[in-house]
């Protein structure tokens, strides 16, 4: 019942996107308000299916419903209940359902909140993501079909979801964000394909389309993040990225969107770059799809991939229709779009953020390459080749350097053409600061050069943030105001310049930590017996005993690690082998030990017959203000999100005049 009720939804959502989707084209094409009426409605109609037959789903895994077949791939009765619940994005027919999901969420809130003002635009923008829906339906009711009927054989009890993903609590929340940010990039893609149909991308256009855009680049900064901190958590190496290709395939959109997001700010402030913005918001959709592509095909061996399954040419075939559809209404249309003034100057605001642009495009061509490499040379040449960290880091590291520089000078310079009294003061002012943040650096041991010059640079940049991103705040202050009605005031006024420096300031505090933590982890790993101990770092780490912990779906096995430090006891830290009946290898989970300079992370190698266990202990600064960092970045871009209050009263009003001038003499 649940197979077929279910299917049907999907067949039903399939239908609609069939018809709407050419509906919506004809709309637009004539600016038939009917038509779009039409549209909009069948967009809705489109989500409720959606919701409709994913809700189907997980009532069938709730109650273990057996006869749907995604159901007998990842449900178990043995399993608890928020495994069995997040179990339904575990596996490929699943996640392909609940991207459908996603995305028939975002066509429904795009429906009812883009209603007035854009009516030439609309049409074309559902019409192309209802045609992006119609290829997913096509999946889940062909190839990828999560409702396919199975025959339960006597005392089934299912086989559970991947016990990776069992492991640990991120699962719940790192899948859906990532899903939000890597779905709702299709949004700005429809918005600028509706933009070059309508050979127009105008100020009442461009905003909403920032909007969209910085939606999902949030959701995708916190996602990337997310899945992170699940590694780092639950895989038991140590580290929280190793440039595997399925965490570089959300990566490379995430890059190009970032540019995009800048590149739109420039358009709004200065007219330019409309062509640039455009493509790279279709840049970023593409690589979603190639992104996708990598992780289900099973093109690449990665704990983060699905399972190899049948879907690899579906997508592969939608990627080259994408990008040749992509490539003729760029060629046939980019004309259209309004005339730049001219391109941007190199001494201004406005140039600094296009040299931002390339340099964050020269990283995503960097990490494609690598990336794709391996695949290209195992499939023509039949060579297995390895493209890891070192290429990585040697390419990019360089690259990420003179984008935080690229953070110090934009905000610092002016908007049009500075003066050259105007830009040596502007960008000599800030290097007492990035003297300090040598200085510090230097002063706790630092003597790497990426290290020294990282900070270096990012004391130059956070100079120019806290400057640039209190300005109308001290502007308000010198008028009278205490400093923190000023604070709330200016943020009120202009929550999206202080979100754009509140972004800024997270990206440094994430990039240093990256740096210090990358460079100064120590690490040691010894066979003990009950009561030896061993050193690594400051910490003394002390073996007491193992023992058993029973769950239904899991058998652990638990090191119990006593820690001290300096000769003072600091508590037990659990690792652990968990083992799972439907893998024959034990699975290790680490304990961390998080302060606010380091962490103490621990993870048990093994445990033999004498009793004696492996276990490797690793020091690594700074880690914390990883997550912290990225989750400053979330905050601030959630403020740029904010629309500004119109600045009503006279002392507001002379406080932007002031500001304005303070601006303009640097």
């Amino acid at each position: 019942m649940n197979s077929t009720l279910g299917y049907g939804f999907v067949l039903l959502g399939l239908l609609l996107c069939a018809v709407g989707a050419p509906v919506g084209f004809a709309a637009g094409l004539r600016r038939s308000p009917q038509g779009l009426l039409l549209t909009r409605r069948i967009s809705l109609a489109f989500a409720a299916t959606m919701i409709a037959a994913s809700g189907i789903m997980w009532y069938a895994l709730i109650k273990h419903d057996f006869s749907v077949g995604y159901v007998a791939q990842v449900g178990s009765t043995e399993t608890p209940l928020h495994i069995t619940i997040v179990s339904f994005w575990s596996s490929l027919e699943g996640s392909i359902l609940f991207w459908v999901l996603v995305l028939g969420l975002y066509i429904a809130a795009v429906a009812v909140l883009q209603r007035r003002g854009h009516e030439d635009y609309l049409a074309y923008t559902l019409a192309t993501l209802l045609s992006v829906a119609l290829y997913f339906c096509v999946l889940i009711a062909g190839p990828a079909n999560p409702f396919s009927p199975f025959e339960v054989p006597p005392d089934f009890t299912g086989p559970g979801p991947n016990p990776l993903l069992q492991n640990h609590l991120l699962m719940i929340v790192h899948p859906p964000t990532l899903y939000l940010g890597y779905v709702g990039m299709t949004v700005p893609f429809a918005m600028a394909v509706a933009a070059l149909l309508r050979g127009k991308l105008g100020a009442t256009w461009l905003l909403p389309l920032r909007n969209w855009l910085l939606v999902p680049t949030a959701f995708l900064t916190l996602g990337i993040m997310l899945g992170g901190w699940w590694s780092y958590e639950v895989l038991g190496w140590g580290g929280y990225w190793a440039w595997d290709p399925v965490e570089n395939a959300s990566f490379l959109p995430w890059l190009t969107a970032i540019a995009a997001v800048h590149s739109a700010v420039v358009q709004q402030r200065r007219g330019t770059l409309k062509a640039w913005t455009t493509i790279l918001v279709l840049m970023s959709f593409l690589l979603t799809i190639l992104g996708t592509f990598l992780t289900r095909s099973g093109v690449v061996n990665s704990v983060h991939a699905f399972s190899q399954g049948q879907i690899g040419p579906y997508f592969l075939a939608f990627l080259t229709i994408c990008l040749i559809a992509v490539v003729v209404l760029l060629a046939l249309r980019i004309d259209t779009l309004s005339a730049d003034p001219g391109a941007p100057r190199g001494g201004s605001r406005e140039g600094a953020f296009l040299f931002n642009n390339l340099i964050l495009v020269g990283i995503m061509f960097t990490v494609l390459v690598g990336t794709l490499y391996p695949i290209a040379a195992e499939s023509i040449r039949g060579v297995k080749v390895s493209v890891g960290e070192p290429y990585f880091n040697r390419m990019s590291v360089p690259l990420f350097l003179g984008l935080i520089l690229l953070m110090g000078i934009g905000p610092a310079m002016p908007w049009g053409r500075a003066t050259p009294a105007l830009m040596r003061r502007a960008l000599l002012r800030p290097l007492p600061a990035a003297a300090a943040g040598a200085a510090i650096a230097f002063a706790f041991g630092a003597r790497e050069g990426y290290v020294l010059a990282s900070c270096a640079l990012a004391g130059y940049t956070l100079w120019v943030t806290t400057d640039q991103g209190l300005r109308p705040t001290r502007a308000r202050a010198a008028r009278g105001e205490n400093y923190p009605e000023a604070l709330a005031n200016a943020t009120r006024i202009a929550p999206r310049r202080l979100g754009g420096f509140v972004v800024h300031f997270g990206v440094l505090m994430t990039f240093v930590a990256i740096a210090i933590s990358a460079n100064y982890q120590t690490d040691n790993e010894r066979m003990l017996a009950p009561g030896e101990s061993f050193a690594v770092h400051d910490y003394e780490v002390r073996f007491d005993r193992t023992y058993r912990s029973s769950e239904p779906h899991l058998e652990r096995q638990i090191a119990e690690v006593t820690v001290f430090k300096k000769g003072r006891e600091l508590g037990k830290l659990g690792p652990s082998l968990n083992f799972y009946r439907t893998r024959r290898e034990p699975l290790a989970t680490p304990k961390v030990r998080t302060s606010l300079s380091h962490d103490l992370y621990l993870t048990l190698m093994s445990v033999d017959r004498s009793g004696q266990v492996g276990i490797r202990a690793i020091v690594t600064p700074a880690v914390l203000w990883i997550w912290v960092g990225v989750f400053i970045m979330f905050f601030g871009t959630v403020l740029c999100l904010i629309p500004p209050r119109v600045v009503a009263s006279k002392v507001a009003r002379e406080t932007e005049v002031a500001l304005g001038a303070a601006t303009s003499k640097g």
